[in-house]
This record gives C-alpha cells, structure tokens and sequence, in this order.
C-alpha cells in the first residue's frame, strides 16, 4: 500500500475550517490513508493517570484536511469506507461534568482494554456474551471486558466532515458538513455523503471507536487510534442535488443524519429530509411518502452528549431501487 496516499496523524486540527492548509491533495476516484489519533489525542495512555500525559492535548482531533481536486461548493463528496484497522488498545475515562452519568462521578477514571483476537487467531470464536459484529465489522477482534464478558468489535469512524460553510466549527460538534456525528453506521463498507462548502471539500476524520452503542450514553465509545482507507469521489449536478447530507449507505440502508439542540429537533430533520429524499427517489407525493417512511423507516439516536444531539433515519434502499433509483 506504498503507493497509496497516505495523511499522518502529525497533521492533526480540533477545528474544520474552510481557512486550513491542505494536509495533502488527490485526485476524484484517489484511494487515501487517514492515520488518527484517538479522542484524547493519545493522551490517556495509563489507568493511573485519567487525565493524560499532554499539557494542551486536543479534544476529538481529526486528521486532514484533504483537498480532492474537482470538487467545487455545490457538489458532495462520496467518501467509502473501505478498510478501518485499530490499534492494539481501546480506552474509555467517566467524566463528571457530560454524559448521562455524569453525575455519578466525582474523579475522572480511564479503563485500558487490550484488543484480542484477529484474523489469524483461532480463539477468536470464542468471543461471546454480546452477540457477534454484523457484516462489515472485525467480528474476529474483541475486548475482555470482564472475566465473563467478551465483546465483539464493530470499527466505526465518530468524527468525519468537510470543511462547513462560513466559520469554522470544532471537531467536537455535529453540524451540516458532518464532523463529531458518531454515528455507530460509519463502518467499512459503509458509503458516505458529504457537503462540498470550499474548494476541495478539505475533507478530514478521526476520533474511531472500536465500538460503540446508540446514544454514546456513557460519554465516550471505546476510543482507539487507527488507520482508515477512503476512496474519495466528486458527485455532481443533479444526482449531488438529490442527497441531503450528510448521508449515508450502509448494510442495505440508506440513512439521513441530523443533528440539532435537542433530540425532537434532530429527529424531525432526518425524518423530513428522509421523506424529501424518499419523495424524489420514489417518485410518490407526500401522502405515498409519508405512508413508506412510517411503514418501513426506522429512527435512531446516534449520540447524546455532544454539543448538539444526533439522530439518523434509516431507509431499506431495495425498496428505492424497486422504483429505479440507484445511488450515484
């Protein structure tokens, strides 16, 4: 993979920002490395300093941006997830001032768990207790979690964005142009959609969790540095049109993902904009729209601790496809 472009994760930023140099640039169709940091910025290294090793460390740093050429404001950027490789440890630290749970803490404690397993080890059957990785996952990889409990691994990218229209928003906030929507669908094989706002897209990634429930109730998913293969492409004219990004394709469904201040706000965005999407693709009115999405679509809560809550609507994409659309 020496010929692959590759961004290190020395280029590192806690802001998307139409104002930041390019990290590296590519072609429409290139295939790139992202290298990440993980949440803490590598900090968290040891359960006996939750705090971390670094003075200034950045919060939820992605790496980028990247600038692909051909792409104008106006288009989207049709990022696939092709591959997502861990590190050999996951952390996760309680917080006391976010989460559901905050109030139960009154100290900051960071849990180190060893990743087990992998492609060439054969116990890794033997993880059980929470079910298995649907398709797409490491379901050969898992954690320890305690002396009768062994979890699964499914990789999912929390932070992923272009760089948003107007002022710069930190990486870890939700908004348009993606950024901090840690929604657990962004996994290898996954196919996402994303705003053009600059020239380039500069688009940029981080904060991976080798796994994570809906909601990221606790404050944190279990957070892991990593390497993460994109294929990067230019949708243009009518077909970027029709997308309301972010969007995602993921395991036979396509999503739309929303974020807003509350989770009722977040929820009618990405059930409206499905039903637009849904209308256009379909061909149906309003009634016939709205008839399917209540039928067949299914609402979900992706994060509740970020500045601003996330929640995706899911679509089975066959049925879009019975009516002759095709994803561009």
């Amino acid at each position: 993979m020496s010929d692959i472009l590759t961004i290190t994760s020395e280029h590192v930023s806690g802001i998307l920002t139409q104002d930041a140099a390019p990290a590296a640039r590519c072609g429409d169709g290139d295939t790139v490395i992202f290298e990440t940091r993980d949440c803490y910025d590598d900090a968290v290294v040891s359960e006996e300093r939750p705090l971390g090793d670094k003075a200034d460390p950045i919060e939820n740093p992605a790496t980028g941006p990247l600038y692909v050429e051909g792409a104008e404001p106006g288009d989207v950027l049709k990022v696939e997830i092709l591959d997502i490789r861990l590190r050999d440890w996951g952390v996760m630290r309680s917080s006391t001032k976010c989460g559901v749970f905050h109030e139960d803490f009154t100290e900051r404690t960071a849990r180190i768990f060893p990743i087990r397993g992998g492609a060439d080890e054969s116990d890794a059957a033997g993880a059980k207790g929470a079910g298995s990785a649907a398709d797409g996952g490491s379901a050969a990889q898992y954690i320890q979690f305690d002396d009768r409990l062994a979890i699964p691994l499914d990789p999912m990218i929390g932070v992923i964005g272009t760089a948003p229209a107007g002022c710069g928003i930190t990486t870890d906030t939700p908004h348009r142009h993606g950024g901090n929507m840690d929604c657990r669908r962004i996994v290898k094989g996954s196919v996402l959609y994303l705003p053009v706002n600059t020239p380039g897209g500069l688009l940029s990634m981080g904060d991976l969790h080798a796994l994570m429930g809906d909601g990221e109730v606790f404050i944190c998913g279990l957070e892991i540095a990593g390497r993460v293969t994109v294929r990067v492409s230019v949708v243009k004219g009518g077909a970027a049109a029709m997308l309301p990004t972010p969007f995602l394709s993921c395991r036979g469904r396509v999503m739309t993902i929303q974020s807003a201040g509350t989770l009722d706000e977040a929820g009618d965005k990405a059930a409206k904009a499905m039903k637009e999407f849904v209308k256009k693709a379909a061909g149906k009115d309003n009634l016939e729209a709205g008839m399917l999405m209540s039928l067949l679509s299914d609402m979900a809560v992706c994060q509740v601790v970020d500045p601003l809550k996330t929640v995706r609507v899911e679509f089975p994409l066959d049925v879009l496809e019975t009516y002759g659309y095709r994803l561009p």
